[in-house]
């Protein structure tokens, strides 16, 4: 979990290449077939100087028994199309039968038909495995050697998209690793694969021009150990070169104090957010550690950047470039604008000149990867995973370019080539195997009172739609707890929080702005926080008056203030008050808190009217009685309205409620939190100045 109040990290000078050592134990000698296969290919992607999220792939050609005829036959083990090397098990690799494999060569009718190949895989799969085979099943297949692993590690790279890659392979290994020039993957490159070492025996490995390595062994553990030496040369190697200059043409602008990079994060977001077209929104991601703010301070920031990247493994996830932007600018509304409409147009342009009548239709034109010198590096996608994985390829761009230039210089891709990558049918066929969105998915959701049971329950339906979730609440350690549990749910990268009172205009502003730099902007608030007191007229302090205004009226004020100036930034969104029955419905000795949520209720008819113009819904959620799970009646509140009652206050109160209901059922947060769901989603698209009772009825309630 992260705490958003902790300090923007300080820029320090750029590492050098992350130099691997094989995690090999003797005791994993122990393990054969797949289980060895899974230990190897977890050890590979556990390692950042190895593999990306979701890149590479392993393989091992092993000896099993057909389920039909009982004859020991050789299944080709490889990892499926999406899965991650790192995470992956053993349902994540696709078997197919060798020999099936190895038969499709016949069927092969020329590069023009290269798509036709994957539609035979399915045909060679062993044993009903579900598990869809990657487009480099190929590459693994048509290679003598029982294992077989393709990475792309920064180091490896940056070889590969150098200028001189291939002169360099030949000093870097001696001859021991082989080079082809640049082919999309496939079978066609499967085939020259295979014939390239059997031309060149001996050879340790094959360098991919702009797309990376693939190497082998007899054994899983030498097949890894194999892999972790070559890219542990290829780092060598650079680092000594770096070691004798400035990267990237030198300093041009210096990067700014981390806590102004911060801010200026927090600015920009919503403001490209805003800017982004697309029936969803986007979430945001910030980043300014030390190598993206040497790269965009640098000399040769827009030239590299104009190149793009040249890894697919890249690529696929960033756009072929960046926009980059003016850090002098960044408060122009219209430069903002026209920088990105000019980028939509530019990919557009791209699109058509390389675009034939067969391939797919143009997808998202919004830039992904935003670069500002002297603050760092903006991501912006469907979701914050995505976001954050764009970016952390697009850190793995900068280091291959870091590297490419100390070797002869960095070279992209042809666009053409490029094109046939992004817009590859089984691209295509992947992105529509994936699930529909779910209907939160791309918003952003602020809720006060986090830690308490409603303003929990809130954020656990929101976060089950799919909403990223900013928790806040003041009470530290409680937040903190619901942080965790809400993560176990949602996952570390849809939640943060901020601890912050809403009666403190200033730690209100730090959350909102905390919220704007994590996740991109504000669609939702869940104004929450709440206390409540009771007392007879005569004995309600001016304070105690003071007190509950403060929380729930000036409170749900300064929220609602702060989510107005977010919500303008972007396309609209919802506001959520959490009201009362008593707001209502007159309530004995309890002057002060009824009078201050009646206050609530009204502010939200006002700025109903107020945001309607900009997109901005003000709805309000009135419960009654919301005992379990509720920190409000942990303590003196329950014994008062048990006395103002004139029953016990242990479970008799919660009796009392729910047989006071017309329905005779006890209301709970999350019944709560379904009324609060319904406001803040598209269901109520048309609904504002409302009010919904979550009551089991009251009649003194009624609202009309």
């Amino acid at each position: 979990m992260s705490d958003i109040q902790a300090k923007a990290p300080i820029a320090t000078k750029a590492t050098p290449f992350l130099v691997p050592c094989s995690r090999w134990e003797s005791h994993m000698d122990r393990l054969e077939g797949p289980q060895a296969l899974l230990l190897r290919s977890n050890l590979l992607g556990a390692d950042l100087s190895v593999t990306n999220y979701g890149g590479g792939n392993t393989s091992a050609k092993l000896i099993s028994r057909d389920p039909l005829t009982g004859a020991d036959i050789e299944v080709l083990w490889v990892k499926g199309s999406g899965g991650d090397l790192g995470s992956m098990k053993l349902d994540g690799f696709a078997t197919l039968e060798q020999r099936k494999l190895l038969s499709l060569e016949a069927l092969y009718r020329g590069q023009e038909h290269e798509d036709e190949m994957v539609g035979y895989l399915p045909h060679c799969t062993f044993d009903l495995n579900p598990r869809a085979a990657s487009i480099d099943t190929p590459l693994h297949a048509y290679l003598p050697f029982t294992h077989v692993d393709h990475v792309h590690p920064d180091a490896i790279i940056a070889l590969a998209a150098a200028r001189d890659g291939e002169a360099v392979t030949r000093e870097v290994w001696g001859g021991a690793v082989g080079w082809l020039s640049w082919q999309r993957p496939g079978f066609a490159l499967g085939l020259r694969l295979r014939d390239h070492v059997a031309r060149n025996p001996g050879l340790r490995g094959v360098m991919l021009a702009g797309h990376g390595i693939i190497c082998w062994g007899d054994t899983a553990r030498s097949c890894y150990e194999n892999t972790i030496a070559l890219i542990a040369d290829a780092a060598h190697y650079l680092n000594e070169r770096l070691a004798h200059g400035p990267a990237f043409g030198g300093v041009a602008l210096p990067a700014r104090p981390a806590s102004e990079r911060s801010a200026a994060a927090a600015r920009l977001l919503p403001k490209l957010r805003g800017l982004m077209q697309g029936a969803r929104g986007k979430i945001g991601h910030f980043a300014d550690d030390a190598e993206t703010l040497e790269f965009v301070g640098s000399r040769g920031l827009d030239r590299l950047a104009a190149i793009g990247t040249s890894c697919p493994d890249h690529f696929l996830r960033t756009k072929i470039v960046p926009m980059v932007l003016d850090p002098a600018r960044l408060d122009d509304d219209s430069y903002l604008a026209a920088m990105t409409g000019d980028y939509r147009s530019a990919y557009a342009g791209y699109y058509q000149r390389c675009a034939g009548p067969d391939d797919p239709p143009m997808r998202d034109a919004n830039p992904v990867v935003v670069l500002v010198p002297g603050i760092g590096r903006l991501t912006l996608a469907a979701d914050k995973s995505t976001a954050r994985i764009a970016g952390e390829f697009y850190a793995n761009a900068i280091n291959v370019m870091r590297g490419a230039e100390v070797i002869g210089g960095y070279v992209g891709l042809d666009e053409r080539e490029a094109f046939r990558i992004e817009y590859w049918a089984l691209e295509e066929a992947k992105l529509r195997r994936m699930p529909a969105p779910r209907p939160l998915v791309g918003k952003i959701a602020l809720v006060t009172g986090g830690a308490g049971g409603i303003g929990a329950a809130t954020a656990a339906r929101l976060a089950e739609d799919g909403a990223c979730i900013m928790l806040v609440d003041r009470d530290a350690d409680r937040l903190r707890e619901a942080a965790e549990r809400l993560e176990k749910q949602a996952g570390a990268d849809r939640v943060r929080m901020a601890v912050a009172d809403v009666t403190r205009e200033a730690e209100i502003e730090a959350a909102f702005t905390a919220c704007a730099r994590e996740f991109g902007g504000l669609d939702i608030l869940v104004a929450n926080a709440g206390i409540a007191s009771s007392a007879a007229l005569e004995a309600t302090t001016t304070d105690l008056w003071r007190q509950n205004f403060a929380v729930l009226a000036e409170g749900y004020f300064l929220t609602a203030r702060a989510a107005f100036t977010l919500m303008k930034r972007g396309n609209g969104g919802s506001i959520v008050f959490i009201g009362s029955k008593n707001g209502v419905a007159a309530a004995t000795n309890a002057a002060a808190y009824a009078s201050a949520k009646a206050a609530s209720l009204h502010l939200a008819r006002c700025l109903a009217l107020e945001g309607a113009p900009f997109g901005i819904r003000v709805n309000t959620v009135n419960p009654d009685a919301v005992i379990k799970g509720s920190h409000i009646w942990d303590g003196a509140w329950r014994r008062e309205r048990a006395g103002a009652h004139g029953i016990d206050d242990g479970a008799g109160l919660e009796a009392h409620y729910r047989d006071r209901s017309m329905l005779k059922r006890e209301v709970l947060p999350e019944d709560v939190a379904q009324a609060v769901h319904f406001f803040a989603s598209d269901l109520s698209a048309k609904s504002t100045g409302n009010m919904i009772n979550v009551d089991a009825g009251n009649a003194q309630a009624f609202t009309r």
